[in-house]
């Protein structure tokens, strides 16, 4: 029997035919390579890898310079499992015939599936070039471009992700995974139009994705679009209901819309899944405004939030010396460095540092809004560094370099953040502080900074953090707040007559109870108006029926357009008196209706964020104005509103001990904070 009978058997499908012939060959000619080698071919084609493995090896043994060989080994070894025996069989074959396009595709894919994204790269682009119009390669390469986009989205490295997956889509454009990364990207990097566009792209693709709608969800969040936002999310939930977090943001935004129809069935179920379905990825931020819900539920959701964020990452081992120094290294860390609240808070503190006791350094990853705030911030610190563009592994291995001592996290779980920073450890002592109003749930920051209000000893079981209360309040304040002139009634959009009551907080604060004790002092005081911040046209529609609903007019809610904040203060002075919220307080809010003299009126709940306003109307002088029910609530409003001489006495002193009152003592409140910061180093460097 003949090579080339056995061969054409082999060729036609006659497999028993051929194996039979093989023999018979080898039989005659034990040392017949070539039968040995199609023999072993023969069986990866019949499934039997073990003996093809075995048989193209003995080939191998005699004929040693077959590129051919090495390649049918190398398939028969990535069948089997064999992955990384299979790429060196196909580097061995690549040696021999370096021209083969198959040969490196067939390497490129052994290399994918081994997650050796690069290498795969490179054997799929040499591929290529070898084959130019091979479509199989094209989307090969393509799907190992995305997937080395994946892993340096992955790292936070989202400028290298985006050429990978920009080529990749190039490469094949039809990729509903690649479009949907994409998009990601996108919205990493504040690009939300390209990203609106690459998630509608998957979707064109792939219709039932639920991530891919939820998503695009968010990205319409951030462009403002808080109705087709919301049609994503039910669309989520629609295809995939156990998707956890999109209906924690279909409930979140419905809040910010003031669309209460759900509020306690989708408050039930987030409840129920944080209790039983660790793995459900509700953020902490949304647990903040929600009715009802304990700081021990707020705690556990921290905790499900940061394992499931935290634990997949790679972190370094960082270590660091136990040595006193002539200065506490001091690494603010923020996305808020610019126009906000929180460098509106922290501004004059970062000023007033004692540089004999202190370094500062500011890691600022939000934009560069070129602001004033801006560049006074940049002015502020010691060292001001932008790391927008740099990935969350970078930032933290800079702030090692740096030899950060302590580490002041500014965000917390709030928009934008990049808590994972704080997962790697840079700094040997890391602190919640301010941006935040909770716990992180987090093994690797050690102190929440609150006072005996906020955070009263009593409730250090709610925090995973140490407490450090500060003797007045946490919140500092910027006396040098810009502040234009007062505007008339009129210019505010005001009656020229009528108490107005003030209530200038997000709207997903604003809750049915609270809203319907406003609606009640509407009703009982004639000519009052509820003058509110401007925020989306859902919630001014939404708030004016349910005033209608609740007998009060809908033309008496007023709604204030978002204005500069000298603007802003100016107008706010306007108010007879705030109004709070609850469970989630006034906070930024409150400290400054204090400062322009307008009283607040709030009721203490039992978190961290429902305890901010009595925290600064105690560290204002003002404790009277602190109430612990809705029943007192709505009573001392109703006082003030009836009797003016009692609010005009609250005013008065609002105004006249406004620069000697602790809230407002910028200076102290700094020695203060840095005594903490002492605290904390002087304990960390006695640890043995």
């Amino acid at each position: 029997m003949s090579l080339q009978t056995a061969l054409q058997y082999h060729q036609n499908g006659q497999f028993a035919e051929a194996e039979a012939a093989y023999r018979r060959v080898l039989q005659t000619d034990p040392k017949n390579a070539q039968a040995l080698h199609l023999l072993g071919l023969l069986a990866y084609q019949l499934g039997d890898y073990v003996t093809a493995i075995r048989d193209i090896s003995k080939a191998i043994g005699l004929h040693p310079h077959e590129a051919d060989y090495y390649s049918n080994l190398g398939l028969a070894q990535r069948a089997h499992g064999e992955l990384q025996q299979a790429a060196e069989s196909y580097r061995k074959a690549l040696k021999l015939n370096p021209r083969d396009a198959d040969m490196h595709n067939n390497l490129g894919a052994v290399l994918h599936a081994l997650d050796d994204f690069q290498p795969a790269v490179a054997a799929y682009s040499q591929a290529l070039r070898l084959s130019p119009d091979d479509a199989d390669i094209k989307r090969n390469l393509g799907h190992a471009l995305r997937s080395l986009g994946w892993l340096a989205l992955e790292n936070g490295q989202l400028n290298e992700a985006l050429s990978h997956y920009q080529t990749a889509l190039q490469l094949v454009p039809d990729d509903a995974i690649a479009h949907y990364n994409l998009g990601n990207i996108m919205r990493g990097l504040g690009r939300f139009n390209e990203a609106e566009a690459s998630y509608r792209a998957a979707l064109r693709l792939n219709a039932d994705d639920a991530d891919t709608h939820n998503n695009l969800g968010n990205v319409l969040r951030e462009l403002g679009r808080l109705d087709e936002a919301i049609t994503c999310y039910r669309q989520a939930l629609v295809i995939n209901p156990e998707l956890h977090h999109a209906k924690a943001h279909l409930l979140h935004q419905l809040q910010y819309v003031c669309d209460w129809r759900e509020l306690s069935a989708l408050t039930e179920d987030v409840r129920t899944l944080i209790q039983n379905v660790p793995m459900a990825q509700i953020p902490p931020f949304v647990m903040l405004a929600l009715p009802s819900i304990s700081s021990a539920e707020q705690k556990k959701c921290a905790e499900n939030w940061a394992r499931i964020q935290f634990n997949k990452l790679q972190t370094p081992s960082f270590s660091f010396n136990r040595e006193p120094k002539a200065k506490i290294k001091l690494g603010y860390l923020s996305a808020d460095l610019h126009e906000h609240a929180t460098a509106y808070l922290m501004a004059e503190v970062f000023e007033l540092h004692d540089r004999n006791r202190f370094e500062t350094v500011a890691y600022s990853y939000g934009p560069d809004d070129g602001s004033a705030m801006r560049r006074r911030l940049t002015k502020a610190f010691d060292h001001f560094e932008d790391v927008h563009s740099v990935s969350s592994a970078e930032i933290a291995n800079c702030i090692y370099r740096d030899g950060v001592d302590i580490l002041l996290d500014l965000k917390g779980y709030t928009a934008h953040n990049r808590a994972q920073i704080l997962a790697f450890k840079p700094a040997p002592i890391q602190v919640n502080y301010l941006g935040y109003p909770g716990t992180m749930g987090a093994s690797c920051v050690d102190y929440l900074i609150g006072d005996p209000i906020v955070t009263p000893a009593e409730h250090a079981h709610a925090y995973t953090e140490q407490l450090v209360l500060l003797p007045n309040s946490y919140q500092p304040n910027d006396r040098k707040r810009p502040l234009a002139n007062k505007p008339s009634r009129a210019e505010c959009g005001l009656p020229e007559a009528g108490f107005v009551f003030c209530g200038f907080n997000q709207t997903f604060k604003i809750l049915p109870e609270v809203f319907a004790v406003w609606m009640r002092l509407l009703r009982e005081v004639p000519d009052s108006v509820l003058w509110l911040l401007q925020a989306n046209r859902w919630a001014e529609e939404n708030l004016k029926r349910e005033a209608v609903a609740q007998g009060v007019e809908a033309t008496r809610l007023i709604f204030a357009p978002r204005l500069s904040l000298e603007q802003h203060l100016a107008r706010q002075q306007q108010a007879d008196v705030l109004l709070d919220t609850l469970p989630y307080n006034a906070h930024t809010t409150t400290s400054d209706a204090l400062w322009v003299g307008v009283p607040v009126v709030t009721c203490m709940g039992d978190t961290f964020a429902g305890r901010v306003a009595a925290s600064l109307l105690n560290a204002v002088g003002l404790p009277e104005l602190i109430t612990h029910n809705l029943q007192d609530y709505a009573a001392l409003a109703l006082k003030l509103a009836h009797e003016p001489d009692e609010l005009a006495r609250l005013q008065k002193i609002l105004v006249e001990n406004r620069n000697t009152v602790p809230l407002f003592d910028a200076v102290q409140f700094t020695r203060d904070l840095e005594a903490a910061y002492e605290t904390m180093w002087q304990r960390w460097l006695k640890v043995v």
